[in-house]
């Protein structure tokens, strides 16, 4: 419901009804004063990392473009992988694709096949191990199952025929589903040949 309906004097709470603002503990206007305050500032930063992207994959698909006229070649098919560099080298910029998985009916036949494994080898099977299948199987909060923690299990090499067919069956499940694009911006460190990205995620600031 639209905060134009309001009338004055009040403020709407969590569940829809209307509380006369000198019933609100300053505590909770105090809450709601930073909640609002950072929840739009983190829209700004979003559109700003929207624009930014956009930007970044318009300005590199150019360079591309640019440079296959130049040689005379029709630039088409599949996009690729790109970096481009400043003419110093101090900075780089990646364009990358990546297959977005998904998990078939598939993966519960392979998730029972590699469980069987690990009873069958009773205490062979060694901690680490264990703690490997637990997260690989423990769906996340949207109910998913995280790719990483697949190709973390299937670059096990463990020399055992029923784990063979287990990771089979794993790579059996596996669907491509789509691809995303991702721009990742990086600056030399100093003189030397190492690179340090520029983070553009929150948990890595």
């Amino acid at each position: 419901m639209s905060d134009l309906n309001i009338p004055a004097g009040f403020v709407r709470n969590a569940v829809g009804h209307l509380v006369p603002v000198d019933q609100v503990r300053e505590q909770d206007k105090l809450r709601d004063q930073v909640a609002r305050e950072l929840a739009e500032a983190a829209k700004e930063l979003s559109l700003a990392l929207k624009k930014f992207k956009k930007k970044s994959l318009g300005d590199v698909a150019d360079l591309i473009s640019i440079a296959g006229e130049r040689y005379g070649v029709q630039m088409g098919g599949k996009k690729g992988n790109v970096t481009i560099a400043s003419y110093d080298g101090k900075y780089k910029v990646q364009r990358s694709y990546a297959d977005r998985l998904t998990f078939t009916e598939e993966m519960e036949v392979a998730k029972v096949m590699v469980y069987d494994c690990i009873r069958a080898w009773s205490k062979g099977a060694d901690g680490h191990l264990l703690a490997i299948v637990d997260r690989t199987f423990s769906p996340n909060r949207n109910g998913q199952i995280k790719t990483t923690d697949v190709l973390d299990l299937l670059r096990l090499e463990i020399d055992d025929d029923h784990w063979k067919a287990a990771m089979q069956a794993v790579r059996d499940s596996i669907m491509v589903s789509g691809s995303a694009v991702y721009i990742r911006v990086y600056e030399r460190i100093g003189d030397s040949d190492n690179y340090k990205a520029i983070p553009l995620d929150l948990a890595v600031v």
